[in-house]
């Protein structure tokens, strides 16, 4: 089996560290690793499979000889090295919102749209994590029927505001608890025993950035260029694993019975869907994995051809870092070696 130079940009980060640990587990064919960061961690040692690996400052020039790289930093760090990237004859594949909506540059979720991570031009870019946790939750149902509109909302985790995010957390509520104020430094308000529901800036019309990228990248991962989504994103004192609430308008009715046989199959999913036993998509279970639970699917009161349903899923995983290396997977040969 043919083996690769492997790079992660930004490996110091929560989505950098995971990476690292997702290709051991998937058994990623890797010849070297080499881990990329800024001057503040280049020159640090980390472990990786047992041995140790030496931080590296990200320049230019340090991509060459690479086969695939796996970009986990912001995006204007991931504009400031694709050029090198590419000019090395790397794949840059990019957890940054940077390149997502442009038009030569494939937009993938593996269980969704695989074929798209051919027509690449040295870029793939990975998706919002309540993109890829949304529309892996759908896809199955849009095979069914196209969808019209969708109207969702996000219950976020502190932990996708990044490492600090549970640790704002925790602080919140041991100071809570000594009966003091909370300072909140990481989110614009106290997150402990609360809700937040603004993730992002202001874009238009009154809805966040955050928000409109499950419209725009929908359709584009979807193959739906004409869907209309209404978001609503909030952040909830969760830890890890984000929640969400669907609304879904297609242009026949899928019944629930039939939206089960098809989650029921569908890759990338477990349906989880008893409301008379309590058992539905959760957090708690659907944390350090990397499928994506859906459940409570009922009928849309407010039009005969829509459905409802909840999905839950790891934003740091699936909605990140596993999804970023099963696009690698689509990409390298795994054939056995001849003898």
């Amino acid at each position: 089996m043919k083996k690769y130079k492997v790079g992660i940009l930004g490996a110091t980060g929560a989505v950098g560290r995971e990476m690292m640990k997702i290709l051991l587990e998937r058994d990623f064919p890797i010849e070297e690793l080499h881990l990329f960061a800024s001057e503040r961690s280049a020159g640090k040692v980390v472990e990786f499979n047992g041995g140790p690996i030496q931080i590296e400052l990200a320049c230019d020039e340090a991509f060459q000889g690479l086969d695939i790289v796996l970009g986990a930093a912001e995006n204007n760090v991931a504009r400031q090295f694709a050029p090198a990237i590419v000019q090395a004859g790397a794949v840059f594949i990019d957890n940054s919102s940077a390149f997502r909506l442009e038009d030569n540059v494939p937009l993938v979720v593996p269980e969704v749209n695989p074929e798209d991570a051919k027509h690449h031009e040295g870029i793939i870019a990975n998706p919002n994590c309540s993109t890829v946790i949304a529309v892996t939750a759908v896809n199955a149902l849009r095979q069914i029927s196209p969808i019209r509109t969708m109207t969702a909302s996000t219950y976020q985790a502190v932990s996708g505001a990044g490492a600090e995010g549970p640790l704002e957390l925790a602080e919140e509520v041991r100071t809570l608890l000594r009966g003091e104020k909370a300072q909140p430094k990481v989110f614009p308000y106290q997150i402990a025993y609360n809700v937040i529901p603004q993730i992002g800036s202001e874009q238009e019309s009154g809805y966040t950035s955050e928000e409109m990228k499950l419209q725009y990248e929908g359709r584009k991962i979807l193959h739906l260029p004409d869907m209309k989504v209404s978001c609503t994103c909030v952040r909830v004192p969760v830890v890890r694993s984000h929640s969400i609430s669907l609304a879904l308008h297609f242009d026949r009715p899928i019944s629930v019975h039939e939206a089960r046989a098809a989650l029921r199959s569908a890759p990338g999913c477990v349906l989880v869907d008893d409301l008379a036993k309590k058992q539905y998509p959760m957090p708690l279970d659907t944390s350090d994995q990397d499928l994506v639970f859906v459940g409570r699917i009922r009928p849309d009161l407010t039009d005969e051809n829509g459905l409802c349903l909840w999905c839950c899923g790891d934003q740091v995983r699936k909605g990140a870092a596993t999804n970023a290396i099963q696009i690698a997977e689509l990409l390298i040969d795994r054939t056995p070696d001849e003898e």
